[in-house]
């Protein structure tokens, strides 16, 4: 059983949140990002009821942020009677030590990543296409969206695609360009 807000907090430190918060200042305002933060935990996960004694099943979340850099410049694409989208591809890395716990090591093994990006957004999706150009580094956040399509040979193909919701420019070529 999970304990939520503030009885979780008494069980924790003996003190309410209230105590807690009349005590300091520091104290008031981290009980009042536990409390938002508790908020957010109530929403996001399941929990059980103490007056149902049953399992309740709260909203849930899918969202992802990438930075890396774009691999290709992006292109719109826009299929008969449905709206256009933005498509570019990024590149994130992963690099690690290969070597059991020996830090004096300079063998560092890397995994390139490669990500499908689309941009549905009206606003969003055409400063994507003109911005967006290759090799810029860019943040994305958006979700994780899974479908399937037919490719030329007729063979049915699974893809990932980040649907994207933001996009923060990190490289200095938007500014070159104004």
């Amino acid at each position: 059983m999970f304990l939520l807000g503030e009885e979780w907090v008494k069980r924790r430190t003996g003190y309410s949140v209230r105590q807690q918060e009349a005590e300091d200042p520091l104290e008031r305002s981290t009980a009042m990002l536990r409390r938002a933060s508790m908020q957010v935990f109530r929403q996001y996960v399941r929990y059980q009821s103490n007056e149902m004694n049953s399992l309740i099943l709260e909203r849930s979340m899918n969202r992802v942020q990438l930075l890396g850099r774009v691999g290709q410049d992006p292109v719109m694409r826009q299929v008969e009677g449905r709206n256009p989208v933005t498509i570019f591809s990024m590149a994130t890395n992963e690099m690690w030590r290969s070597g059991e716990g020996d830090t004096t090591s300079t063998d560092v093994t890397q995994k390139t990543t490669w990500h499908r990006i689309s941009v549905f957004r009206p606003g969003l999706r055409d400063v994507a296409y003109q911005y967006v150009k290759k090799g810029a580094r860019v943040l994305v956040e958006g979700k994780l969206d899974y479908g399937e399509y037919v490719d030329k040979n007729n063979v049915r193909r699974q893809a990932t695609t980040i649907i994207a919701d933001n996009i923060v420019f990190l490289s200095d070529n938007l500014k070159e360009r104004a």
